[in-house]
């Protein structure tokens, strides 16, 4: 952890998401306005600095006249909360299913590996897209949806590392002296695999975001209530030309937010990975 945190991506895109996980959490605190609040006559206000601004909203209003960064700030929670929900699901599963692959072979490990390549044959937004509409909009369903789409990441990448660790030295020392099976995955091979699981849970979080804001775009993710920056880029798309800055903010933080994720995932794995050291 000291390499890591000395590493240069792994402070600028954790420190980017630390900012953005301050926000989600202090969202009701720290958003100057109701994200919910209409006042046609403030609709389209500018930013700041541009003439016709007003006082206090400092990044402009959407049509309908509601605070541009109240709704920045609460979309940020929903994003972030379905994120993390559903990269944990999907890595817990996926983790548990490779690691079972990789040790046991066998029909074990061709099962799993002919359901992870059928699995993987679907384009991973449409599929998300045909079980949220078949749930239901919601959180749960989304967050279900990309947790049952990407637990096949995890597990083909763990069964692959397992499938290498079981031929070390180690393992055939613990088999030699009578641990049981798990005691070997859970105390031997998985500790070795974690890094695998950490650097790649970070490019899953990423990868959450931008499912959840395109499920938000086409209007299948929370309520239209609730502010998504899916939701604000779809309504920001039609009247780009009168407010671009609706389109713009949550724009930027979703690519943003992908970038730093990607940046901390590789900086998580050049910092953790022994081969990548040495």
């Amino acid at each position: 952890m000291r390499a890591a945190l000395g590493d240069p991506k792994v402070l600028v895109g954790g420190g980017f998401i630390a900012f953005l996980i301050v926000l989600a959490l202090g969202a009701d605190l720290l958003a100057p306005h109701d994200p919910l609040a209409q006042d046609l006559m403030l609709g389209s206000l500018p930013p700041v600095g541009m003439a016709g601004a007003e006082p206090g909203y400092w990044l402009g209003t959407d049509d309908l006249g509601r605070d541009v960064l109240s709704r920045f700030i609460h979309g940020t929670r929903t994003a972030l909360t379905v994120a993390f929900i559903a990269a944990t699901i999907a890595a817990v599963v996926g983790t548990f299913v490779g690691l079972l692959a990789g040790y046991f072979g066998g029909w074990v490990d061709a099962v799993v590996s002919r359901l992870i390549e059928i699995w993987m044959a679907f384009p991973a937004v449409l599929l998300s897209i045909l079980i949220v509409a078949i749930l239901g909009s919601g959180v749960h369903s989304v967050i279900f949806a990309i947790a049952i789409i990407d637990w096949t990441r995890f597990a083909r990448v763990v069964r692959a590392e397992t499938m290498a660790q079981r031929q070390t030295d180690y393992v055939t020392a613990g088999q030699v002296l009578g641990f049981s099976r798990l005691g070997i995955l859970a105390g031997e091979i998985l500790p070795n695999v974690l890094w695998v699981v950490l650097g790649l849970f970070t490019l899953e979080l990423g990868l959450a975001v931008v499912i959840e804001a395109i499920l938000s775009f086409v209007g299948l993710s929370v309520s239209s209530d609730t502010p998504t920056w899916g939701g604000m880029i779809a309504q920001g798309r039609g009247i780009i030309y009168q407010a671009w800055w609706v389109f713009a903010l949550p724009l930027a933080g979703l690519l943003a937010t992908v970038l730093a994720f990607n940046q901390l995932g590789a900086g998580l794995r050049r910092s953790l990975d022994p081969v990548m050291q040495r």
